[in-house]
């Protein structure tokens, strides 16, 4: 029986792993693990689930308190399954997606076990499969899908100052406005997780710095079509690889208040003060790069070129779409941008809490196989790693820009298992009758 709701008493109990050997172990219960464990029991496969705490746990305590999807529930969810709560055009809370994850493993009666930390994976010597070390006893398994994702370490830059004065956090360990000190806060990085945060710290009455990097700033939504909804008739899900140097661009993109889209000179004319990338601190005084203005405008043109695109397919396909001209309506500069600030004394600006928005890395520590690159970086084609048995799911631009989303997983997913299913069907290959025997030369 699969083990969907464990207790806080599960250690207490001295659970134990029922399945010691295992066709295919699957490390993750998150929504990259629930689409695999779905794939593989539609291929037959025999599998396990292995989730440290619960089922998409990093939905329920890993965000702040406030989050909701950053994508429409017809469009961020798995193809089998529409939230039953929440209008098609809303935006789903973070409690009721985690929720959605566990609805849908029930629907499949998925073989996962929470509670059970996996500390190491090695391949087998002189035999097929991997050793499996857990909290609850050693698993022997054919295959193993890395099912964890990208989003595993939050970073925070060697750059941060070592005043402890200042309050210090990860976008990771955000929960609410009340959580931090009285004061100003600086927030670093303009993806959509800081510029939510830095919008909800204003909307408190909290007196916010947003450092501002390279972006991508797509509309909401534009002639009554969410941009998923563009990028998907416009074929950019489907781009295969990153666009050279757009390596460290984030996304602006929201969810919040029934979604809106992100405009940084408008936030501005709100009162939030802008500045470029953080670049240093020196003692209690900041520097930012004198990038800001690039940074909007480059901003800018991704926001343009979507609409553009979008009114050119609207044309060409001669669908009855409303137009939306006040859409390039431009909100005129705050003088945070017509004079960029490029120092900052945190302590004259009452600023007492910096909130690191700056992103994540895996952590890959436990799967000792020869599976990576010298940085580290899974080697994989579209989750089928260098190393023979050894699969990764949930990592961005694992086979397409979609790869990232609920249901670009779930897509990603049906891949790796069906590789999956193709690898058993060579295994159990026997030979249909016994090899004719070579006629003799005077036969």
């Amino acid at each position: 029986m699969p083990d969907l709701n464990p207790t806080a008493s599960q250690k207490d109990r001295h659970m134990t792993v029922a399945t010691t050997t295992i066709d295919t172990l699957v490390v993750g219960a998150g929504q990259a693990g629930v689409a695999m464990s779905e794939h593989l029991s539609l291929q037959g496969v025999p599998h396990l689930v292995l989730e440290r705490s619960r089922i998409a746990e990093r939905w329920r305590t890993g965000r702040w308190d406030s989050l909701v999807a950053n994508g429409p529930a017809w469009h961020d969810r798995f193809p089998g399954l529409a939230f039953d709560d929440v209008d098609p055009d809303g935006f789903a809370p973070k409690e009721r997606v985690a929720d959605y994850f566990e609805t849908y493993a029930r629907r499949f009666n998925a073989p996962i076990r929470t509670g059970v930390d996996v500390t190491s994976v090695v391949r087998n010597v002189g035999r097929p499969g991997f050793t499996v070390h857990t909290s609850e006893g050693v698993i022997e398994a054919n295959r193993v899908v890395a099912a964890t994702g990208a989003f595993q370490i939050p970073v925070i830059p060697a750059i941060a100052p070592e005043d402890t004065a200042l309050h210090q956090i990860h976008s990771a360990d955000y929960r609410n406005p009340a959580q931090l000190p009285a004061g100003a806060v600086l927030v670093v990085g303009a993806g959509s997780s800081g510029v939510q945060i830095a919008d909800e710290l204003q909307r408190a009455g909290r007196r916010v710095y947003l450092s501002v990097g390279a972006h991508d700033r797509p509309p909401r939504a534009y002639r009554n079509r969410d941009f998923c909804w563009w990028l998907g008739v416009l074929g950019e899900w489907d781009q295969a690889a990153m666009k050279p140097g757009r390596e460290h661009v984030t996304i602006a993109v929201s969810g919040a208040h029934g979604g809106k889209t992100i405009d940084f000179r408008e936030l501005a004319q709100q009162g939030m003060t802008l500045v470029g990338l953080t670049q240093s601190f020196d003692g209690h005084v900041a520097t930012f790069q004198p990038n800001l203005v690039e940074n909007l405008a480059r901003g800018d043109e991704n926001y343009l070129a979507l609409l553009d695109a979008a009114d050119a397919y609207v044309e060409r396909n001669g669908l009855d779409l409303p137009p939306e001209p006040e859409a390039r309506r431009v909100f005129p500069d705050a003088d945070c941008i017509t004079q960029p600030i490029l120092t900052l004394d945190l302590a004259e600006a009452g600023i007492t809490s910096i909130i690191w928005a700056t992103g994540f890395a895996v952590d890959y520590s436990w799967l000792q196989v020869d599976a990576f690159d010298a940085a580290g970086k899974p080697q994989h084609q579209r989750g089928v790693s260098s190393e023979a048995g050894i699969y990764f799911l949930g990592l961005p631009w694992q086979s397409r820009r979609g790869s990232s989303f609920i249901w670009g997983v779930w897509h990603d997913a049906k891949y790796v298992a069906d590789h999956i299913a193709i690898q058993r069907q060579y295994l159990e290959y026997r030979e249909a009758a016994p090899v004719a025997h070579k006629k003799t030369a005077n036969a």
